[in-house]
């Protein structure tokens, strides 16, 4: 399952370990109990949602590969539960692919780390030809150095933060949850937003149930919302 994100990105899911049902079996394991009804095997999600119990479902394991641009994988690796691995650009050179944002945003007055979209087609174009050049400039620098038989640890240097990167995510639904708290949220940055929507469409297919319980009792924001009535 691929999800396209952004101009060039994706988040994949190549592997998943348990679902809504680990998370029952996980715990009732102290009665020594397991699955019972369709009915109260998702009422006890909700409850153990609702009040906090939320060890269960770090037996609920995902593994995503993800695309995405620096910036965002910088954003990304601050949550520090689960596990990553990045492709390097000391063993590797790195592909011409960056990240050309379409729209400009300008800076929210009120809120500091906020930016907000506006109607300013001029400015669209100037700001996609910017970066498009400095992108063009920067990578064939970047060829330069490597031609010159500089190290790639130090070639690398030049690229900008728009730059694509790919990784391995490993997580449990605990964490899901938090980071879609975080960043399926509109105080996020607009690029990881669309990131978090991604995740929250695989974690809503693959766990439904507590995807639902999830959106009931703990997440706040109003992005998945919307995403929940597109897919009802």
């Amino acid at each position: 399952m691929v999800h396209l994100v952004l101009d060039k990105g994706f988040v994949q899911e190549v592997d998943l370990v348990g679902n809504d049902n680990r998370a029952v079996e996980a715990a009732r394991v102290s009665f020594q109990q397991g699955l019972k009804s369709v009915d109260r095997d998702r009422s006890l999600i909700d409850y153990l949602i609702e009040n906090g119990h939320e060890s269960p479902f770090e037996h609920i394991v995902f593994t995503f590969r993800i695309k995405a641009p620096l910036f965002v994988a910088r954003q990304w690796f601050r949550h520090r539960i689960g596990s990553f691995n990045e492709i390097s650009a000391r063993y590797s050179e790195v592909s011409e692919e960056f990240y050309i944002p379409q729209t400009s945003r300008s800076q929210d007055t009120i809120n500091r780390q906020a930016s907000l979209f506006e109607d300013a087609p001029e400015k669209d174009n100037l700001l996609r030809e910017i970066v498009e050049e400095n992108c063009r400039q920067a990578y064939e620098r970047y060829q330069k150095l490597l031609s010159l038989g500089v190290a790639r640890e130090l070639a690398r240097i030049v690229l900008p933060l728009n730059l694509y990167t790919q990784w391995y995510w490993t997580v449990n639904a605990r964490s899901v949850m938090n980071f879609l708290v975080l960043r399926a949220d509109e105080h996020a940055q607009w690029e990881i937003q669309q990131y978090a929507l991604a995740v929250g469409t695989i974690f809503k297919e693959r766990c439904p149930w507590t995807f639902d319980a999830f959106m009931k009792h703990k997440y706040a924001g109003r992005l998945l919302e919307l995403l929940q009535r597109e897919c009802d």
